[in-house]
């Protein structure tokens, strides 16, 4: 079955971006000239996906006032002719990208609660999960890379990638086997792991296409690392049961839950810019004298 839906968890404090994220979703943060989900949307949308729902919380409207449409806004920069006539283009295909809905998650008890927002939505039909705090960039869409190893393999899938074995614990440790090229098959894994608990340094990083039996699962699983419903619990259960296909992905990852991947992604995004990467490049040029 083709992968036509996907969910962005967008629900998150933001806690690690403080103070900035106090009155502004950490998703709406810039890179460069649009915000972080844009483009997690827009990988979406390249990688054949037609529907999809973001969870949202209190505080998070910005996000929706983004993807729709502001007629005032568009008649200002429609007067301005030839001159605004890029703006406008890039305005309006910010609210046509795709049939984007909303669910509002009331509490934030986790990933996995997050998730389980999604439901109705989703049905019983296979889907893909892009964290919202996660933006890669690549040349092939990362969620595209995983769809393929779902349609190739049948199974399951996640990104992942090895992260330095000092920042294991933060995320999540995989069992894996390798099975061609950047393809394993994952066996188990624990979220969170306790120094020694590791199975290798895989790390799931921010993208899964999963089976609707999600749901089933997380409602019967116990919470679990911060007394939190963890989607990795879930997922867990289904490497147990059916394996599981990771994906060595292509492309760069940027954090933007954390001031440095915020820097990170601005930096590295405008250097690639078409209006401002070349002055930005002689600009870090002659900064470095200073350092």
């Amino acid at each position: 079955m083709k992968i036509k839906k996907a969910i962005i968890p967008a629900a998150g404090l933001g806690t690690r971006v403080l103070p900035a994220t106090k009155a502004i979703p950490k998703e709406m943060i810039p890179i460069v000239d649009k915000p972080a989900i844009q483009y997690i949307v827009e990988e979406a949308v390249r990688s054949g996906i037609e529907d999809i729902l973001i969870i949202t919380s209190r505080g998070k409207s910005a996000i929706e006032d983004h993807f729709d449409k502001m007629p005032e806004l568009e008649q200002k920069l429609a007067a301005g002719g030839e001159s605004k006539k890029k703006l406008l283009d890039d305005v309006i295909a910010s609210s046509q990208l795709a049939n984007i809905t909303y669910v509002r998650q009331a509490e934030q008890k986790g990933l996995g609660h997050a998730v389980l927002q999604a439901k109705q939505f989703v049905g019983r039909e296979p889907f893909a999960v892009m964290y919202g705090d996660d933006v890669i960039i690549g040349e092939d869409p990362c969620i595209g890379q995983l769809i393929r190893a779902y349609e190739e393999t049948g199974m399951s899938a996640v990104c992942m990638k090895e992260v330095p074995k000092e920042d294991i614990q933060k995320y999540s440790s995989m069992k894996v086997e390798p099975i061609k090229d950047n393809l394993y098959r994952i066996t188990d894994m624990i979220e969170k792991p306790k120094p020694g608990q590791e199975f290798s340094a895989f790390s799931i990083l921010g993208r899964c296409v999963l089976p609707p039996e999600i749901f089933d699962i997380l409602e019967e699983i116990p919470y679990g690392a911060g007394g939190e419903l963890q989607l990795t619990d879930a997922m867990k259960v289904i490497a147990n049961k059916q394996g599981m296909v990771g994906v060595d992905f292509t492309g760069t990852r940027y954090d933007m839950g954390n001031k440095f991947g915020v820097l990170k992604a601005a930096i590295e995004v405008g250097l690639d810019h078409e209006e401002i990467g070349e002055e930005l490049r002689k600009y870090i040029k002659e900064l470095s004298k200073n350092l």
